[in-house]
């Protein structure tokens, strides 16, 4: 028989255009050589331009999703990205509670490209207390970090400072994405408790995409699945995420979607040697 491949398992919402959400980290972990399994957190409604509504699932059946799942098949990594309810926060923290030695990924998504709230306070709240400690890794982009750690009475922090404030809750790393800073380049930093780990730049592309925060967290979880450490995962997955984006393609009417297979374009476009 085959070789079973690494097991990952997402937490998150589904989205019907296929850019974001669970369907971009099943596409993600297949890429990788991981078999995906996923958990529904919420259903929504949207396209490429924006996200219309959310229905959160309940949380029993989020309970009974992961718990049936657990009992069967060997984990090798989770993924935690749209929860949809502070319910189905308190849900997911309990079961990873039961699988501390697993690493676990964490992506804030409080927010759609486009600016569509996904996150209320409460909901920030929660990951700050239940989930986030939990973590080998969150991976916020800045806007996120900013508001995971906001106080107005000290105003906006640096980006140092909110990763430092994210750290004391107990997770092990921090990268912070720099997608929405006004730079010419995109920065992302790793942070751990004794500082900035690695810090790597990347040339900005024109356009917008849908996904690419899913694409580089599930892949952060692949790698992590198979193994990596966590240095070489984040710079292993920041590759495999631009390159997804630079070969992004347009199917509708707003944001670019991350070319998840762009690798399979190289095969499409060998000669056949049979011919």
């Amino acid at each position: 028989m085959a070789t079973t491949p690494p097991i990952t398992l997402t937490f998150a919402g589904s989205d019907p255009s296929g850019g974001a959400g669970l369907q971009a980290d099943l596409m993600t972990f297949a890429s990788m050589g991981c078999h995906g399994l996923s958990v529904v957190t919420a259903i929504t409604v949207q396209d490429t331009i924006g996200i219309e509504s959310i229905l959160p699932i309940d949380a029993e059946w989020v309970s009974d999703q992961a718990r049936q799942l657990l009992e069967d098949m060997p984990i090798a990594a989770f993924k935690i990205g749209m929860v949809g309810s502070v319910e189905n926060i308190a849900t997911i923290a309990g079961i990873v509670a039961d699988y501390p030695d697993i690493p676990l990924v964490v992506d804030p998504v409080l927010s759609s490209g486009r600016g569509d709230e996904m996150g209320n306070e409460d909901i920030t709240q929660a990951l700050l207390d239940l989930l986030i400690p939990q973590a080998t890794l969150i991976t916020p982009n800045s806007i996120e970090a900013r508001r995971l750690t906001a106080d107005e009475q000290d105003g906006e922090l640096t980006l140092q400072s909110c990763a430092i404030q994210l750290l004391n809750t107990g997770c092990e790393y921090v990268l912070i994405t720099g997608t929405h800073e006004n730079t010419p380049e995109v920065t992302n930093i790793l942070y751990g408790h004794n500082g900035i780990i690695r810090q790597d730049s990347w040339k900005r592309l024109p356009g917008s995409y849908h996904g690419s925060g899913c694409t580089l967290a599930s892949a952060i979880t692949a790698l992590l699945a198979h193994g990596a450490p966590i240095e070489t995962a984040i710079k292993d997955a920041q590759d495999y995420t631009w390159e997804s984006l630079s070969a992004g393609f347009r199917p509708g009417m707003g944001q670019f979607l991350p070319d998840r297979f762009f690798w399979a374009q190289d095969i499409n476009d060998e000669p056949d040697d049979k011919a």
